[in-house]
């Protein structure tokens, strides 16, 4: 089946989701990923959101961590303060999936400004739990679409921080976990170096050049030794993540291609 990049980038994102695994979700394309991955290779993976849902199961995609969805398809449903002091302060989640507007060779994440922060060009959404969830969880994925306008040599903001600035940056602050450990896009996938904690590129997906990725970076990444090739989506793959886009348009009242 053919696919495309944003498919390709959804695909590769599930896949590091290890069946399971307690995972606290963003809202976008983390979520998409995460209920990919529930429906096809992590079945037992424990989906956990914001606003207190345990085990949530949805059929359509979430708008908001509001969404009665949740709610509805959950094990259970907690306060938001326990979901965060007890789930995630306490050390019981396994991976923070999250979004970013902004993302640098580190894995820190602005979701605030774009701009000067009291003159911006662009005021986005906020920070959310984002911060808690970057700072707490045990690993963190961060999945977006690369441009050199989203991958940039210095942040407008710091919102959430990955490995600060690189080597034991993440330790000194006191940040348990081990931070970002992979970032997810629609050309390649990116991995922290050991030692110096930047993220190069380990894997480029199929068609994906080099020169490519360099071309929507905007600092100097380095590749991996070795860099492999992902494995394209599978036709199970994409006809679950279609069929999700689809039921998530119709209840939505989307284009399917909005979802």
């Amino acid at each position: 089946m053919a696919y495309s990049t944003n498919e390709m980038m959804t695909v590769a994102a599930a896949r590091r989701l290890k069946n399971g695994s307690v995972c606290f979700v963003g809202i976008g394309l983390p979520s998409k990923a995460a209920n990919l991955a529930r429906l096809t290779s992590s079945p037992d993976v424990v989906l956990i959101y914001e606003s207190g849902p345990i085990g949530a199961k949805p059929s359509v995609l979430p708008l908001s961590i509001g969404d009665g969805e949740l709610a509805e398809t959950a094990d259970t449903v907690v306060p938001t303060g326990e979901i965060f002091r007890y789930w995630l302060q306490g050390g019981r989640i396994d991976v923070g999936f999250l979004g970013a507007a902004q993302v640098d060779r580190f894995g820190n994440i602005n979701t605030t400004v774009v701009g000067d922060y009291h003159q911006p060009k662009v005021r986005l959404p906020g920070a959310g739990g984002a911060p808690e969830i970057a700072g707490s969880a045990k690993s963190v994925l961060i999945i977006l679409k690369q441009s050199a306008r989203s991958f940039v040599d210095k942040l407008d903001f710091i919102t959430s921080v990955g490995h600060g600035e690189g080597g034991d940056s993440r330790k000194r602050l006191g940040l348990p976990g081990a931070g970002p450990v992979g970032i997810i896009t629609d050309l390649c996938v990116m991995e922290p170096e050991e030692g110096t904690h930047e993220f190069v590129v380990t894997a480029l997906h199929p068609g994906v050049t080099r020169e490519q990725v360099v071309a929507a970076t905007g600092w100097a990444i380095r590749f991996a030794d070795q860099v492999s090739t992902t494995a394209e989506p599978s036709d199970v793959e994409l006809t679950a993540l279609r069929d999700l886009e689809a039921r998530t348009a119709a209840a939505h009242g989307q284009a399917p291609g909005e979802a």
